[in-house]
């Protein structure tokens, strides 16, 4: 092996390092993330209170405003958490506006952030949950990246999970990291997925 090569190698051992610290969040999904719901606020950026208020109360009548064109009924629930505004949208009707694996719902959160962004000429990070999709999809994944660490731990075989979205790699990310194994992804969107894998 080269010099050049035993640095490129290195390197890749080091990155491959820093994906295996998924307690801080670091993986390729991370910079998937940031693509999707622009760069995380820094101290001196991140929104206040009222402009996340804000946000909601733009986002909130614009799904009124498309919930009224679709001739559907729905309450709006507006709420901050952390440095984002979230919207959430219940009824009884609504499973055609989250869609097959959430696709639809997630076509939705861009055509809202971008009504926001309209009005605020602001990047935000809104998050748009209907029918509690999102809370359950979280629960879901979070109990599904504890559950196959165990099992790679027990078995210390590398295990693939199914293909997902950025946003549900990250909660799997995070789930692995806090059972204490690693795990890293793998293929091209929309293929990508996670694979969790053993000590050592």
């Amino acid at each position: 092996m080269s010099p050049g090569e035993d640095v490129l190698a290195d390197s890749e051992q080091e990155a491959s390092g820093e994906q295996a610290d998924a307690a801080a969040g670091v993986d390729e999904d991370e910079a998937e993330l940031s693509r999707l719901n622009g760069p995380a606020p820094n101290q001196l950026d991140t929104p206040t209170v009222a402009e996340l208020e804000l946000e909601g109360e733009i986002a909130a009548d614009y799904i009124e405003g498309l919930l009224d064109v679709a001739d559907l009924d729905g309450d709006i629930d507006m709420d901050v958490e952390g440095d984002r505004a979230v919207v959430s949208v219940v009824g009884a009707t609504l499973d055609e506006l989250v869609g097959d694996h959430g696709e639809v719902l997630d076509a939705l959160q861009e055509l809202t952030r971008l009504a926001v962004h309209r009005q605020t000429a602001s990047r935000t990070r809104l998050m748009l949950d209907i029918g509690g999709y999102r809370a359950r999809r979280r629960a879901d994944l979070s109990e599904l990246g504890a559950s196959v660490a165990e099992e790679v731990k027990r078995t210390g075989e590398a295990k693939a999970l199914a293909a997902m979205n950025a946003f549900e790699r990250k909660i799997v990310h995070d789930a692995v990291a806090a059972a204490g194994l690693r795990s890293e992804s793998e293929g091209i969107d929309p293929n990508r997925r996670v694979v969790i894998l053993p000590v050592g």
